[in-house]
């Protein structure tokens, strides 16, 4: 740390879900130290990511495509144990085991370019010029990269509908689901077409009085095999909209809902019968345009989340389409900034291939070697259309 209390670093690593513990992995594996050479903030008050915030009755059975960090398996898990204790844990141990020392819980409140902000350039000194100024909770730091693995979680969609002021009962995101006991005796509207959607209105139905379904969409259900070629394919849809300039899509929009066995039982009994989205909201209920109402206690929005990227504003990265354009996981308007975890990459092993090629390639750019890094090439295939 210099004089002027800003401490220098070669990359900053922000969040430490399962990307940026992938970054992190890597970072140390090519030979950067934790805490000299590379700092890793988390704004989670636990190890775990977003997992740690998942509704308690979602058991680790019914988690679909977690893939294992890089290194360390996650293995002997009791399946009936809820998912949130599961990962918790083991991320947890993978902190400790690979000494990663995660700062937390530590809020990003900018990052900005140390030569293009004169007041900024005047606090830090020398350390101003030619690095990424990111300020935080805890201090401020002078990086010369970043790794961004911030995710999605603090940032829940919330659709906006005619009349929401006015209606009379409870409404929610699917963030803020605790579990099934808050909807009973209750009519329930879910809206939204996901994952979350359909498993946590399965476990709302038994329970409730009544539930609905709504989608802005048909819902796609997916059945037979999902193998490496589909999710290429996915993953490709994805990466094109990135390619773009556009927000990303997350990669489960594309691939279609899982047609796992709770599901099919859910649409033989009519539970997961859709409905197109309602007009507006009355203080009773929710109303189409053809006139049909339906009655209702609680709206609960499974309505997904948008990247987290506040605090990267300064920079400028986005695109007039609202996305930020990416070569790999490095973003077109600033080489210094490396994204992991969004868009192509918003999936476990998607993560993981992406926080390896990130931190290679940083390497690569830190260290000024012109030759294509391995993790940047495997990158690259993958998201090869």
């Amino acid at each position: 740390m210099n004089n002027t209390g800003v401490r220098a670093v070669e990359v900053v690593v922000v969040g430490a879900g399962q990307a940026g513990l992938a970054a992190a992995f890597h970072l140390r594996r090519i030979g950067y130290r934790p805490d000299r050479d590379f700092v890793l903030l988390d704004h989670s008050p636990r190890p775990g990511g977003a997992w740690q915030f998942r509704w308690p009755t979602l058991t680790y059975d019914k988690v679909h495509g977690m893939h294992a960090l890089p290194g360390m398996e996650l293995t002997g898990a009791d399946p009936r144990r809820p998912s949130s204790e599961v990962i918790g844990g083991y991320f947890d141990s993978y902190e400790r085991t690979f000494g990663l020392r995660v700062h937390r819980p530590v809020s990003v409140l900018s990052v900005r370019d140390g030569g293009a902000d004169p007041s900024w350039a005047e606090s830090a000194g020398p350390l101003g010029r030619g690095r990424l100024l990111v300020e935080t909770s805890e201090g401020n730091y002078a990086a010369r990269a970043l790794i961004n693995a911030t995710g999605t979680w603090d940032r829940p969609f919330w659709p906006r509908f005619p009349g929401q002021e006015i209606f009379g009962g409870r409404q929610l995101h699917s963030a803020q689901y605790r579990g099934p006991e808050d909807f009973r005796a209750a009519r329930v509207v879910v809206v939204g077409g996901g994952t979350s959607a359909v498993q946590q209105l399965l476990e709302i139905a038994p329970v409730a009085a009544a539930t609905t379904w709504v989608t802005r969409r048909p819902p796609v259900f997916r059945a037979g095999p999902f193998g490496e070629e589909q999710g290429r394919a996915a993953v490709a849809l994805v990466a094109d909209r990135v390619r773009q300039g556009l927000p990303p899509r997350s990669v489960v929009s594309v691939t279609g809902l899982p047609m796992t066995e709770a599901v099919r039982r859910g649409r033989e009994s009519g539970v997961l019968e859709r409905l197109p989205l309602f007009e507006r909201l009355t203080p009773t209920g929710v109303v189409w345009g053809d006139g049909r109402t339906v009655e209702a206690d609680a709206i609960l929005y499974a309505t997904g989340f948008r990247p987290a990227l506040d605090h990267l504003a300064p920079l400028r990265l986005r695109e007039p389409g609202g996305g930020i354009r990416m070569d790999g996981t490095r973003t077109l308007r600033d080489a210094r900034v490396h994204l992991v975890g969004y868009g192509p990459s918003a999936s476990t092993i998607g993560a993981n291939r992406a926080g390896r090629a990130a931190a290679v390639g940083i390497h690569r750019l830190l260290t000024e070697d012109p030759q294509p890094a391995e993790g940047e090439r495997e990158l690259a295939g993958i998201l090869a259309s």
